[in-house]
């Protein structure tokens, strides 16, 4: 018998990419779901800054399907004859109920045996309107999939490992706060055992790095790993929302202010035991993270 097909969709996202990558790594045959084509051999294909699509390129190795997850076009032929689907909307995005619902249902339709869904740690916390909207598409998932293997992740160290490398992580929230910060690699390396039928199926599962750290811890282990000053600094959501946040449209950075506002008045810590156990080896650090850029 040959290795599994899998199909993850959003494979050009930063996501995606990362799980289409370990799916590889595990002897896997992945097929990677994109909207869009190759880009050009000029490049000018490419997303706009901050856009969670990465780039248009696949990892090598992954066949490319075109499909679209939001109208379903494309969905039957990227999920037949696949052995399990990755369900990843892309970053708050108001039709994820519907999107995540869609492809299980085509993935059901067709016989797609394993499927798992990327959802966020603590769905379910009303301060958050895009994590609501991830709790009830599990809950429908659940409905539509009893056998799907949900994963929880925690923001990830990469979304400042740009700022901290830069010299200055600079957040709309105050740098006391607790987090507990997860490697997207740690993460793919679980989804793709997920996808390969390592987990249990109908299986719920947190995802959270090994530390609980605040913004100012995290500059201070950057400082002294990078051996250079790296500042911490806090700004205002409005500031926010005229800067780094204003070419979001309206919903999504409402949503992410709501989130940050969230952030202000507890952190995001969540349990570290669960990702250690299904790893089999600790989780990576921010420190050795910030190491790995330095080699």
């Amino acid at each position: 018998m040959g290795a599994a097909t899998v199909t993850v969709l959003g494979a050009t996202g930063k996501t995606g990419r990362a799980v289409a990558l370990a799916a590889l790594r595990r002897g896997l045959v992945v097929r990677g779901v994109s909207r869009h084509g190759p880009p050009s051999p000029r490049g000018d294909d490419g997303p706009a800054a901050g856009s969670d699509r990465g780039t248009d390129d696949l990892p090598a190795g992954v066949d490319r399907f075109l499909a679209d997850p939001l109208t379903g076009e494309g969905l039957v032929d990227a999920l037949t004859g696949a052995d399990a689907a990755y369900l990843v909307a892309p970053n708050v995005h108001p039709a994820e109920v519907d999107l995540v619902a869609r492809a299980a249902r085509v993935a059901t339709e067709v016989g797609v045996a394993r499927v798992v869904h990327h959802s966020v740690a603590d769905p379910d916390d009303a301060r958050m309107p895009h994590h609501v909207r991830k709790g009830r598409a599990e809950r429908l998932l659940r409905e539509l999939r009893p056998d799907a293997v949900v994963l929880r992740p925690c923001a990830y160290q990469q979304n400042l490992l740009p700022a901290a490398l830069a010299g200055r992580i600079e957040v709309p929230y105050r740098l006391d706060a607790p987090f507990s910060l997860v490697d997207l690699d740690d993460v793919a390396e679980v989804a793709a055992s997920a996808l390969a039928g390592g987990l249990e199926p109908g299986s719920t599962h947190v995802l959270a790095g090994p530390e609980e750290l605040t913004v100012a811890d995290l500059a201070e282990t950057a400082a002294r790993v990078l051996g250079r000053p790296v500042a911490a600094t806090a700004t205002t959501v409005e500031r926010w929302r005229a800067g780094p946040g204003s070419g979001l449209g309206p919903g999504a950075a409402e949503e992410l202010a709501a989130m940050f506002r969230a952030y202000d008045e507890s952190g995001f810590p969540a349990d570290p035991g669960p990702l250690a156990r299904l790893l089999g080896r600790p989780p990576i650090s921010w420190a050795e993270l910030l190491r790995r850029h330095t080699r």
